[in-house]
């Protein structure tokens, strides 16, 4: 491959066929040198054998006298097109110049190899091209109506000795730059320009061919974009000594200047405002210089919006070209002369407020008869506003009733005043609204009550939406022109400004109601001074000095101020000493009465007293608190707890305002004996399943009491816990009559409680299990009989706990299962045993027959 590379010029392969009087180029171009990248090129030509010199590109004096001219004035030169190839030009080639061209190149290699030179043969022949439009001299003018067809004509004929082709365009001009329509190609084929594809494709251009060598352009339906110059070029081809197509000279000649008149539709009328129940008339003019028989076809639409689409508009009439009215009751069509037509709607209403345009289609009649649509256009829209027909009213609202206190009813009536226009086709509705009245630097706003649709339909605002479902607001409609809101019983929430909102609702044609007007009445303050609600509650003790078994009895009086016929609701509480167990949190709630009257028990749980307290009504704001056969364990304060109640929605009460009373004290003198609690067991610490035993031991100093004279109420409890950090739980109980309760339990130990002594008292826990664990104590309420006979409780004793542990017997825990564990071992090893013992005797068995080898001693190395 090495030996084979070298320098190559080339040239076009010969001959080069060109026409005289046209610009010739021979490109030449070297490859596979070495040096420097740009190469120099001398051109040299000959018409027989010896060469003359042309033109170098690297050496001025290169050129031979012959051609100094030509090269000085430029009708020859060299142009570089690369760093390794040029071109050689000659203009308006002459018959001399037909002959070997030779482009040559100076050696730049460090070894000659290849060629530095190439040739190529140059023949020039006569002009035979003859290009012409119509047989005036100058180009024709056409003047056409946008739709129209035109035709035009060129001829195009070649005398050439050689066979050659035409190829023949076709050219509009747009501006200074002339632009492709249709070619028939020196192939034969025909080729569209840009943007001319689709209108070829529909046979809307056309290039046909005729007699005499002419080439006719026939267009249809002719647009704005069809008008200007147009010209015919034709170029001539000749195929080269390579099978490829080589122009050789190109003529062009201006056909004709075309002026298309477009066809223009519009409305005559600009934007318009119209009344209701008014006609609108408006006209569409269809602007056109055509002279000839046409037909207009008009379609009138309405739209919403100015930027709508045809697909998107609605339409409302339509003429078509045989003058054909689409039927319609209150719209009607109609045309003065072929070029204007008229629409007009009568008794217009709000909704026809809009934007109306029509579009126009010109037909023309063609040879068999039929009609052509040329052109089709649709006018800019204009809005028509329809003003409604409003009634001219007035609105004013006022309080029938107006609240001084909360819970007063208030009334407001908006009424319709100096009322014009107001004809059957108009109806009035109403809407309510409320503004919270605010600081001067907030935001007022409104909140809507209820409005009423144009068929009085009620709608409510979320403000009123309940109250007004459960009957505390009212809205109605007294009379034609007066509308009423009532709120039953009003509140402070109520409290603000009020204002009524009149709207006028017209009939229209489709007998649906459009609002035409709003009125907004003044507003109306509903507002009453606020004081705080005070109430006072005053305990007084009746009886200063008594012993327990005697009555109790107190009174409260209370008075108030700036509350609206109050009721009194009335609780008697007392508050016990901290070391009562009956009530740790120290207050006892033990009887009421409602504002009703109605009386309740609290947390009173003397079975024995159901009826020893009582709470009744002796005046409008004083009640009396008795209680019967008093008992030590009463001693506390007792206070009355009172709440004033006012008049509320509905029949309702509404709680105003709570008062608390000065205390009463009820202290007993003690006399007789103390008593104390402990509790004790013998083995605080057992096993799981084993009997734990716990005494309560009553102890008693002071004055000793007969065993008949005094008993007890015991109960146990637990806490399940090394720190006293849980609720106690009940466990049992032995109330002084000797009756046992239990709680329930969830575990399989039980429990047992008994009296064994008149202050000692045992509880038993059979069958201990883990969660009976905890610290255990006793609550003792001792009774003591008094010299009149009469039972005296005495305040409750709680004893110090004692930790019950429950351990877990190991030995007892795991003896059963180990016995059971090693049985099953013992049978499941022998039944083993047993299973093998069996499948070798019996299945496993086979007799295996060796046989006899021959023991022989191996030789020694030696030996071998």
């Amino acid at each position: 491959l090495a030996f084979c590379r070298g320098r190559v010029v080339r040239v076009p392969k010969g001959p080069l066929i060109r026409v005289v009087d046209t610009e010739v180029v021979i490109p030449c171009s070297v490859s596979d040198y070495d040096g420097p990248s740009e190469q120099n090129f001398d051109w040299e030509f000959s018409r027989e054998t010896d060469f003359m010199r042309i033109v170098s590109t690297w050496d001025s004096t290169f050129t031979s006298e012959e051609y100094q001219k030509r090269v000085g004035h430029g009708d020859i030169k060299l142009r570089r097109s690369s760093n390794d190839a040029v071109e050689l030009v000659i203009r308006n080639i002459q018959p001399t110049d037909q002959g070997r061209y030779k482009c040559s190149t100076p050696s730049t290699d460090a070894t000659v190899q290849g060629n530095y030179d190439a040739e190529v043969q140059v023949k020039v022949i006569s002009d035979g091209l003859s290009v012409s439009g119509s047989k005036a001299r100058s180009s024709m003018s056409l003047r056409l109506s946008e739709g129209d067809s035109f035709k035009l004509r060129c001829s195009a004929i070649t005398t050439s000795p050689e066979h050659t082709h035409l190829h023949v365009t076709w050219q509009i001009k747009s501006g200074s730059t002339w632009w492709d329509i249709l070619s028939l190609t020196h192939e034969g084929k025909f080729q569209p320009g840009p943007g001319y594809e689709e209108r070829y494709h529909n046979g809307d251009i056309r290039l046909d061919t005729g007699a005499n060598d002419t080439y006719r352009l026939s267009v249809s339906q002719a647009s704005s974009v069809d008008g200007g110059a147009y010209r015919c070029l034709v170029s001539e081809w000749v195929r080269g000594a390579d099978s490829s197509w080589q122009k050789i000279q190109e003529k062009s000649v201006e056909i004709a200047s075309v002026a298309i008149q477009r066809t223009d539709v519009v409305i005559s009328t600009s934007n318009m405002s119209v009344t209701e129940r008014d006609s609108l008339d408006l006209t569409c003019n269809i602007t056109t210089d055509r002279s000839g028989i046409f037909q207009a076809e008009v379609m009138w639409y309405f739209s919403a919006s100015p930027d709508d689409t045809l697909s998107d508009a609605q339409v409302l009439l339509s003429m078509d070209h045989d003058s054909v009215v689409s039927d319609s009751t209150l719209i009607s069509l109609s045309h003065v002369d072929r070029n204007c037509y008229h629409l007009l709607v009568r008794d217009v209403d709000v909704e026809d407020s809009g934007y109306y345009f029509c579009q126009a289609a010109v037909w023309v009649p063609l040879h068999n008869g039929s009609w052509h649509k040329v052109v089709e256009r649709t006018s800019a829209p204009v809005s028509v506003v329809v003003t409604a027909l409003e009634p001219d009213y007035e609105v004013f609202l006022n309080a029938s009733k107006t609240p001084k206190f909360s819970d007063d009813p208030t009334e407001l009536n908006c009424r319709i005043t100096n009322a014009q226009d107001t004809e059957a086709n108009i109806r009035f509705t109403v809407s309510w609204y409320y503004r919270q009245r605010l600081r001067s630097d907030d935001v007022v706003t409104e909140d809507l009550l209820a409005t009423m649709d144009a068929d009085w339909t009620l709608l409510l605002g979320d403000r009123s939406r309940e109250r007004t479902q459960n009957g505390e607001i009212i809205f109605s409609k007294k009379a034609v022109d007066t509308f009423s809101l009532r709120i039953q019983w009003t509140s402070e929430s109520d409290r603000g400004d009020y204002f009524c909102v009149i709207s006028a609702w017209s009939r229209h044609r489709n007998n649906s109601w459009v609002k035409s007007k709003d009125v907004t009445s003044a507003s109306v303050s509903i507002f009453w001074a606020i004081q705080d609600y005070t109430l006072t509650v005053e305990a007084v003790k009746l009886k200063p000095f008594f012993v327990a078994g005697h009555t109790f009895e107190m009174t409260c009086k209370v008075s108030s101020k700036n509350i609206k016929t109050p009721r009194y609701s009335v609780l008697i509480t007392a508050e016990k000493p901290l070391t009562d167990q009956s009530n740790p949190n120290g207050t006892t709630r033990i009887i009421s009465l409602n504002q009703d009257s109605v009386v309740r028990l609290e947390d009173w749980t003397d079975q024995t007293r159901v009826d020893g307290v009582v709470l009744e009504k002796v005046q409008e704001n004083e009640f009396r608190y008795r209680m019967y056969q008093t008992q030590i364990s009463d001693a506390g304060l007792y206070r009355c707890v009172v709440t004033a109640w006012s008049p509320g929605g509905g029949g309702m009460w509404r709680e105003a305002v709570n008062g608390l009373s000065n205390p009463i004290q009820i202290d007993f003198q003690m006399s007789g004996p103390v008593f104390n609690v402990s509790v004790h067991s013998d083995n605080p610490t057992i096993y799981q399943g084993e009997l734990a035993d716990l005494l309560c031991i009553v102890t008693m100093e002071g004055m000793a009491l007969e065993p008949d004279d005094m008993t007890f109420d015991v109960s146990w409890f637990a806490v399940r816990s090394f720190a006293l950090d849980r609720d106690p739980v009940l466990l049992a109980s032995l109330d002084r009559r000797g009756i046992v309760m239990q709680s329930r339990r969830n575990g399989s130990s039980d429990l047992s409680l008994e009296r064994i002594s008149p202050l000692e008292f045992r509880l038993r826990v059979h069958g201990c299990e883990d969660h009976d664990f905890g610290n255990h104590y006793c609550v003792v309420t001792p009774w003591v009989r008094s010299a009149t006979g009469v039972w005296q409780r005495e305040p409750d004793i709680k004893a110090k706990p004692i930790f019950l542990s429950v351990k877990m017997d190991v030995l007892n825990a795991f003896k059963y299962p180990l016995l059971i564990g090693i049985g099953l071992a013992t049978v499941i090893g022998l039944l083993s045993c047993l299973i093998g013992y069996c499948s070798s005797r019996w299945c496993c068995k086979k007799e295996v027959q060796e046989t006899r080898r021959e023991r022989r001693r191996l030789m020694s190395m030696e030996m071998d």
